[in-house]
């Protein structure tokens, strides 16, 4: 897939566009919780890497207290719920991110994979991915692990890579709105 699907980057866009002028006043009270409850401002940015390997910032509304760094009850609420995710919504408009896609990783992973396994950063990031519903609790599972990081590399990740490479072998529009669905609870 060299050139990106002409539907899917109009979808990015119409949806994203359309969703951040819906979701303002609310995306407006969650920047104000989250900056009483954390500290000001209450978005968090961390370099990802995005589409062809290369990093990009993605947002997030902080839940963490920027003073001993530990989660609070809202944060906590915030991370459940996705909702610290909603600013990913801006990153989707400047085209560093997709609706739908390999959720983004930090450095040392997706950048890392070889053979095959690389026609994942083909994709665009996505806000949410088939990956990202299975190990919606991902926090959980590596919290219950005596060996976190360990567990995350032998374990999660092979099997983010496996979901991703499916996703990316059966790309379609009626795929991306199955995700969709399944993210709001819908299906």
């Amino acid at each position: 897939m060299k050139k990106y699907p002409l539907w899917k980057a109009l979808m990015d866009y119409v949806v994203s566009s359309i969703a951040v002028v819906i979701l303002l006043p609310f995306l407006l009270i969650l920047f104000l919780a989250a900056s009483a409850d954390t500290g000001f401002p209450g978005i968090f940015s961390q370099q990802r890497i995005g589409r062809f390997g290369k990093p990009f910032v993605i947002w997030k509304f902080k839940t963490y207290h920027h003073r001993n760094h530990t989660k609070s009850a809202f944060g906590n609420w915030m991370r459940r719920t996705k909702l610290d995710e909603l600013p990913q919504l801006i990153n989707i408009l400047f085209g560093d991110m997709s609706l739908v896609g390999p959720r983004p990783d930090i450095p040392g992973y997706y950048d890392q994979l070889t053979g095959e396994n690389r026609l994942i950063l083909e994709l665009k990031p996505g806000l949410t991915s088939e990956a990202g519903i299975i190990f919606r609790n991902e926090e959980f599972l590596l919290s219950k692990q005596k060996n976190p990081l360990l567990y995350n590399d032998e374990i999660l990740f092979p099997e983010k890579v496996r979901l991703n490479l499916k996703y990316y072998r059966e790309l379609s529009l009626k795929n991306d709105f199955m995700i969709i669905w399944k993210t709001l609870g819908i299906i």
